[in-house]
């Protein structure tokens, strides 16, 4: 879906770190686990993900290398200024072109080290993107090149949650042009909660035959346009919202 800038810079002006809420003209209001869970299915139980940022004993280089079999070079892409592994931060899209297309004959080795680079990419460029272009702390793949049972009890909806409400404290100094983090379940919940600002919902539009409708609840917002209000515009609407825009 497209993202919406001013409408997310309007509600960054709304949060207050002390409490971590929306404070808006008829109350308080923040996004809870619940939420999550309901956009995205991720789960919001089981062990908290909790991982050391230090460098293994022999570096990332060595780690990424020994679990997916592929040996980081040194020297930087043409183009740009550092090498794809930098100060524990791992280039992605230098990962997935390395890696290039899964054959049709594969092997299950590289199935396995396919599906783990999914999830590199799912989680890294995806869930818990930083402000870098394209890099992942490379803490991540203490996670996600583990025991794959391990990574499925881990609570990604709180994890997901807790970097909401870290990247959003953080935008509240007006030195702070962006935003890392999953700011798009932030705007599903906009659009959910405030329905006054969401745009038309492709979903009204599905058949009863669409694929979609399989998916998680915060699908049917797939293929949005949004509307195209200025900054201005939402801070003005923002400034008079009555109880019954809000949906609860």
């Amino acid at each position: 879906m497209e993202m919406d800038n001013n409408l997310l810079t309007a509600m960054v002006e709304r949060w207050r770190k002390e409490t971590h809420t929306f404070h808006l003209l008829e109350g308080e209001m923040t996004i809870t686990l619940k939420d999550v869970a309901m956009l995205t299915e991720l789960p919001i139980d089981g062990d908290a993900i909790i991982e050391s940022s230090q460098k293994p004993l022999n570096g990332w280089g060595q780690f990424i290398s020994e679990r997916l079999g592929i040996n980081i070079p040194e020297e930087a892409e043409e183009g740009r200024r550092v090498p794809p592994l930098h100060k524990s931060m791992l280039l992605i899209p230098w990962l997935v072109r390395t890696v290039g297309e899964l054959p049709e004959d594969a092997t299950d080795a590289q199935i396995e080290r396919y599906a783990r680079i999914y999830l590199i990419c799912l989680v890294g460029g995806f869930f818990f993107p930083n402000k870098s272009g394209g890099n992942m702390h490379c803490m991540w793949l203490r996670v996600l090149l583990g025991d794959w049972d391990e990574i499925g009890r881990k609570s990604w909806g709180s994890a997901c949650l807790a970097m909401i409400n870290s990247e959003l404290c953080k935008c509240t100094d007006p030195k702070t042009k962006q935003a890392g983090g999953p700011m798009f379940i932030l705007q599903l919940w906009v659009w959910e909660h405030l329905p006054t600002f969401a745009p038309i919902c492709p979903a009204n539009s599905w058949g009863p035959d669409e694929p979609l409708r399989q998916w998680t609840y915060g699908a049917r917002w797939i293929g949005a346009i949004t509307s195209g209000t200025s900054l201005d515009g939402y801070r003005q609407h923002l400034d008079r919202l009555e109880f019954n825009e809000v949906t609860f």
